[in-house]
C-alpha cells in the first residue's frame, strides 16, 4: 500500500510547506525512489520557464524541476504566483539516480545530481539540432517561434485543462520568444496555438506586466555605455551593429537591451557584447537570412536561432572578441543580390522625341507604368505613367517627353546591391529604375522584381533534384548536345531555357522529349554558331527570331533530328482572337505570354544555374494542386482558342479548370466565332489526337464551345461509344506496317509522318461529323479550311453512309456486296463499320475485307483480246462481268473464266452483226 499511498500524495500535494515535506521525505533518499525529471538551461527565459510547465502537464509523473539562474521577469513572477505551479528547485533534489530526463528549450544542461551519461533523455526544442539521436537521447525538433508552440500543441490535443495563471504563462512564454508574433522566426502555428491558448482564459494584462518590466537602474546604465560604444559596419553590403560594454557588476537580462539598440539604428544584424570578470556575453540578432547569427555564435560555442542567438565567451579580452566576432561575420555573411542578377534585359524605350500621346499608347499595349527615355544608347531619363496621365489631363498629348521627363542620377549599374535600388524607388516614386554600364542602358528592374526577391520561396531551391531528374531521364546524346547548345549561348553573354511542356510533364513524372528551348539573346546567331559545331544547317525565321537546327549525320541514341530556339518574346494583341506581335524580350516575358500556369515553368541551362526551377506565376503550386489557371483575365479574349486547350491539359492531366478561369471562358466563348478556321482546325487535329480524346469534346460540348466551331458540331453519349469503340478496333484494323503505339497512357500520341491513308484522328473525325446533313459538311469544310485528301475522306465517309440503307436488304449477292463496298477506301469501311448498328451491315463489311477483296479474276485484257476484240470499255465490263460469276460461285475454274469470256465476246459479236 505503501507506494499507492506516495503515488497518491504526489499527485494531490502540489503547494508550500506539504510539498517540501514530500519532497524530503520522498525524494531525499529515505525510500530510495528513482525520479523522473522536467527541466531547461540556465539563465531561463519565459519560453524556458512555460516549456517546463507545459510538459508537467503531459507528464505527471515527472517532477518540474527549476534551472538555478532565471531571469528577473521569471523571479518577480515566481514570487508571486509560484505556488499556484508544480515546480521544484534544483536544490530539493537530494541526488537519488534520475531514470528519465525531458529537456525543454534547449538540448543540453550541466549535469543535475543523480544524472549519469547514460540517463535516458527526450528533448523538446525548437531550436536547430545540436546534438544528434542516440539510443538514450530522442528528439523531437520543430523549427517554430517558441517551444511552447510545441507543447501546447500537445495539450490541446489531450485536452488538459488550463486556467487563468497557466493559460498566462504558456502564453508569455510563445510572446517573449515570437515578440507578440512579429519576429520574423514566428510561424503560422504559434498564431493558431496563441489563439487557442487565448481561448483558454490566458490574462493580457498579466501577460503584459511581466513581459514589458521597465528597465532596471543596472539595464539603464549599460544601454547608456552600449550606445556610447556603437560601431556601424557594412559588411558586403549588410549594416551591421556591434556595441559593447565593459560591466564593473553584473548586469540582469541584457537581452532586453539589444532590442533597443535595433529600435535605435535598424540595422541588418545586430551584437551585445557585455564583458564581466573574466566571461564575455555575446547577444546577436538578425533581420535576414544572409546573416545566420547562430552559425556565428556556434564559434563562439554558442547557438540559437539563425535570427537569435547567444554565447559565453571565457578568458578573452572584450577587444579581442569583438574583432574575432567581426572577422566571423566578414567570412559568413552573404553578400547582398546584385542589381545584374536581378534586371531585366530587351526591355522597351522610348525615344525623347516621342509625343506624349505616343508614350501612353506605349504604355496601355504593355501595361508598364515607365519607360526609360534614352537617346542612342544613353539613357536620358525616366518617364511615368502618372506624369503622362497629368499631361494628357492638361491636353498636352503633342508635347514631346523630354519635357516631363524624371532625369538626375536615377539609375544604378549592374554591380551594385538591389538595395540602391529601392533607395531610388522610393525617393522620387518609381516603379522601376534603369541600369546603365558603361555609360549605356542596358536592362531595368522593377518594382515586381523586389517583390519576387524579396518574398520568401514556397519551395526551397531544387536545382538539385531538376538536375537528377534531368539526367534520370535524358538520353546521355541529348544531355550532351542540350550542354553544347547552353555553352554556345553562355560564351555569347546569352541564356538558354527549356520551357513549357517539358517540363510540366517532368514534375508530372511523364517527361517527353519535345523540348521548348529559349534563347535569352538572339536565338537565330546562337543557332548559327551551334550549327557549325555540332555539324547541321539553320532554318530560321528573323520576324519571329526563330531557329531550327538540323543535324547532319549519324546520330547517337536518344538524340532528335533537329532542335528548335526561339528567342525570348513578348507579344500584344491588337484585336481580340487575332494572331499576335511578336517582339524580343526577357525570359519573364516570354513566359508571361504563355496560356496557362502550368506551362510557364522553365529550367535554366546556364554554367553555375543548370537546374534552377524558373516559376514566377505559381505553376508548380498549380501541378501539385491539380489547376488549370490562366495568367491574366484578358487571356481569352486575346486568343479565344486557349479554351480549347485549357479543357485539352484538364482532362489529358486528370486536373481541374480553376473557378475564375472556367468563368473567363464562359464569357469569350462567342469570340470563338472570330477565330479563323485554319487555328480552330490545328486545335481540333490536337484534340483528335489525344489519347481519349472523347472525353474533351464531351466536356467541350457541355460548355457549349463546340459549337461555336460549328454550330452543327455536336457530341452526344453515343458518339462517346463510338469513338471508345473505334480506338479499341482501330489497333486490330490497321495493317501491320502502319499499325502506330497504342497510347499507354493520357499523354500525346503524335501520328507518324509515314503513315499511309487516314490517321487515327482523321477517323475520329470522320465519327464526329457523321450525323451532318450534306449542306452541314460543307460548311463545315470550308469553315475549318479542311482540304485536299481530308477533306475527300470525310465526303468518302458520308457517300458511304448513304450506301448503308442498301446494305441492310435481306438478300445480297456477294457481287452486290462487293460493287457497293469497293470503291471506297479500306479506311472509310473501318469508320463505316464503327458507325453502324446492324450486325448484319458489319458482318457484310467483314466478308469483303476477308473475302470478297481478294478474289479476282485469272483472265486479264491479254486475254480478251486474243479473241479479237479492240481495246476499250469493253474489257473492263466483261472482266466485270467475270469476276460476279466468281464472287457469287458460278464459276471458280480459269477455264470457265476464259468459256464465259469468250461466250460474252459471242454476245457482243452477234449483238453487233444484228445491228
Amino acid at each position: 500500500m505503501l507506494p499507492y499511498g506516495v503515488r497518491l500524495l504526489g499527485a494531490i500535494s502540489r503547494r508550500g510547506e506539504c510539498r517540501r515535506v514530500l519532497g524530503d521525505l520522498f525524494f531525499g533518499g529515505k525510500l530510495g525512489l528513482a525520479m523522473k525529471v522536467i527541466t531547461s538551461h540556465e539563465r531561463a527565459d519565459m519560453d524556458a520557464l512555460a516549456s517546463i510547465y507545459g510538459a508537467a502537464l503531459l507528464y505527471p509523473d515527472h517532477q518540474a524541476v527549476l534551472p538555478q539562474k532565471l531571469n528577473r521577469n521569471l523571479r518577480e513572477f515566481l514570487t508571486l504566483y509560484g505556488e499556484e505551479f508544480p515546480f521544484v528547485h534544483r536544490r530539493e533534489l537530494a541526488g537519488d539516480e534520475i531514470s528519465h530526463l525531458i529537456l525543454v528549450d534547449t538540448q543540453r544542461i550541466a549535469p543535475l545530481p543523480g544524472m549519469t551519461s547514460e540517463t535516458p533523455r527526450h528533448i523538446i526544442d525548437h531550436h536547430r539540432k545540436e546534438v544528434e539521436a542516440t539510443d538514450s537521447v530522442t528528439l523531437e525538433l520543430e523549427m517554430v517561434g517558441a517551444t511552447v508552440t510545441l507543447l501546447a500543441e500537445k495539450i490541446r490535443e489531450q485536452g488538459a485543462p488550463l486556467g487563468r495563471l497557466g493559460a498566462s504563462l504558456l502564453l508569455m512564454g510563445l510572446y517573449e520568444d515570437t515578440g507578440s508574433l512579429s519576429y520574423t522566426m514566428a510561424t503560422a502555428r504559434d498564431a493558431r496555438a496563441a489563439a487557442w491558448i487565448l481561448e483558454q482564459g490566458a490574462d493580457l494584462a498579466l501577460v503584459n506586466q511581466f513581459l514589458h518590466l521597465p528597465l532596471s537602474k543596472g539595464q539603464r546604465e549599460a544601454l547608456d555605455a552600449l550606445v556610447s560604444n556603437t560601431e556601424i559596419h557594412t559588411v558586403r553590403g549588410r549594416t551591421v551593429c556591434v556595441s559593447t560594454v565593459q560591466l564593473d557588476e553584473y548586469v540582469d537580462e541584457l537581452a532586453a537591451l539589444i532590442h533597443q539598440l535595433i529600435d535605435m539604428y535598424d540595422p541588418d544584424a545586430c551584437f551585445l557584447l557585455a564583458q564581466y570578470d573574466e566571461s564575455t556575453q555575446i547577444i546577436a540578432r538578425s533581420s535576414t537570412e544572409a546573416v545566420d547569427v547562430s552559425a556565428l555564435m556556434e564559434e563562439f560555442g554558442g547557438g540559437g536561432h539563425s535570427r537569435a542567438a547567444a554565447a559565453l565567451v571565457q578568458g578573452r579580452d572584450l577587444h579581442d572578441v569583438s574583432q574575432a566576432l567581426l572577422s566571423a561575420i566578414e567570412e559568413r555573411v552573404e553578400p547582398p543580390a546584385l542589381v545584374g542578377t536581378l534586371m531585366s534585359t530587351n526591355v522597351h524605350t522610348l525615344d525623347m522625341d516621342m509625343s506624349v500621346q505616343d508614350a501612353a499608347q506605349m504604355m496601355r499595349r504593355y501595361g508598364h507604368e515607365g519607360f526609360p527615355v534614352v537617346e542612342g544608347h544613353q539613357l536620358v531619363g525616366v518617364l511615368t505613367r502618372s506624369d503622362v496621365d497629368r499631361a494628357l489631363h492638361h491636353r498636352l498629348g503633342d508635347m514631346p517627353v523630354r519635357n516631363i521627363l524624371h532625369t538626375g542620377p536615377l539609375h544604378v549599374k549592374p554591380q551594385d546591391p538591389v538595395s540602391k535600388v529601392q533607395r531610388i524607388m522610393v525617393d522620387h516614386g518609381l516603379g522601376q529604375v534603369p541600369v546603365v554600364e558603361g555609360g549605356r542602358f542596358v536592362g531595368i528592374v522593377t518594382r515586381t522584381d523586389l517583390i519576387n526577391l524579396w518574398t520568401p520561396a514556397e519551395h526551397p531551391s531544387r536545382a538539385d533534384d531538376i538536375r537528377r531528374m534531368m539526367e534520370e531521364v535524358l538520353p546521355q546524346g541529348l544531355s550532351e548536345l542540350l550542354i553544347e547548345a547552353r555553352d554556345v549561348a553562355n560564351d555569347f553573354g546569352y541564356s538558354l531555357y527549356i520551357v513549357g511542356g517539358f517540363v510540366r510533364d517532368l514534375l508530372l513524372g511523364s517527361p517527353t522529349f519535345d523540348l521548348d528551348l529559349v534563347v535569352e539573346g538572339n536565338a537565330i546567331h546562337m543557332a548559327d554558331e551551334l550549327a557549325a559545331r555540332v555539324g547541321g544547317y539553320v532554318r530560321s525565321h528573323r520576324r519571329f527570331g526563330t531557329a531550327k537546327v538540323i543535324l547532319e549525320g549519324e546520330r547517337p541514341k536518344g538524340v532528335p533530328p533537329s532542335l528548335d530556339f526561339v528567342t525570348a518574346r513578348t507579344e500584344f494583341y491588337e484585336q481580340p482572337s487575332v494572331l499576335p506581335q511578336v517582339e524580343r524580350s526577357s525570359i519573364r516575358q516570354d513566359l508571361y505570354r504563355r496560356d496557362f500556369t502550368i506551362n510557364t515553368l522553365a529550367i535554366c541551362l546556364d554554367r553555375g544555374r543548370y537546374g534552377e526551377l524558373l516559376d514566377y506565376y505559381g505553376g508548380e503550386r498549380d501541378i501539385q494542386e491539380k489547376r488549370i489557371r490562366v495568367l491574366h483575365n484578358l487571356s481569352f479574349i486575346e486568343d479565344a482558342t486557349r479554351i480549347l486547350r485549357a479543357v485539352r491539359f484538364e482532362q489529358r492531366l486528370g486536373f481541374g479548370i480553376e473557378q475564375r478561369t472556367a468563368e473567363l471562358m464562359e464569357d469569350a466563348l462567342e469570340l470563338l466565332d472570330d477565330v479563323t478556321g485554319d487555328r480552330l482546325r490545328h486545335e481540333l487535329y490536337l484534340i483528335l489526337q489525344e489519347a481519349e480524346p472523347e472525353r474533351i469534346l464531351a466536356r467541350l460540348h457541355r460548355l457549349g464551345a463546340l459549337g461555336r466551331l460549328h454550330p452543327a458540331l455536336c457530341f452526344s453519349s453515343s458518339m462517346f461509344e463510338l469513338f471508345q469503340r473505334l480506338r479499341e478496333t482501330f489497333y486490330e484494323w490497321s495493317p501491320a506496317s502502319e499499325k502506330p503505339e497504342r497510347p499507354s497512357g493520357p499523354m500525346f500520341v503524335a501520328e507518324t509522318e509515314e503513315a499511309e491513308g487516314p490517321a487515327l484522328h482523321l477517323c475520329y473525325l470522320a465519327l464526329l461529323v457523321s450525323s451532318m446533313s450534306a449542306e452541314d459538311l460543307e460548311s463545315f469544310v470550308e469553315r475549318l479550311h479542311i482540304a485536299g485528301d481530308e477533306a475527300r475522306f470525310l465526303y468518302e465517309v458520308a457517300r458511304l453512309q448513304e450506301s448503308m440503307q442498301q446494305l441492310t436488304a435481306k438478300a445480297m449477292l456477294p457481287s452486290v456486296i462487293y460493287r457497293l463496298l469497293d470503291p471506297f477506301s479500306s479506311e472509310a469501311r473501318f469508320v463505316l463499320s464503327v458507325l453502324t448498328d446492324s450486325e448484319l451491315v458489319r458482318q457484310r463489311l467483314d466478308l469483303y475485307e476477308r473475302e470478297l477483296s481478294k478474289v479476282s479474276t485469272r483472265i486479264d485484257g491479254y486475254y480478251i483480246r486474243s479473241l479479237g476484240v479492240p481495246p476499250g470499255p469493253v474489257y473492263g465490263e466483261i472482266l466485270d462481268r467475270v469476276q460476279d460469276a466468281l464472287l457469287d460461285g458460278r464459276i471458280s475454274t480459269v477455264e470457265e473464266e476464259q468459256e464465259l469470256a469468250r461466250s460474252l465476246v459471242d454476245a457482243l459479236h452477234g449483238s453487233d452483226s444484228s445491228a
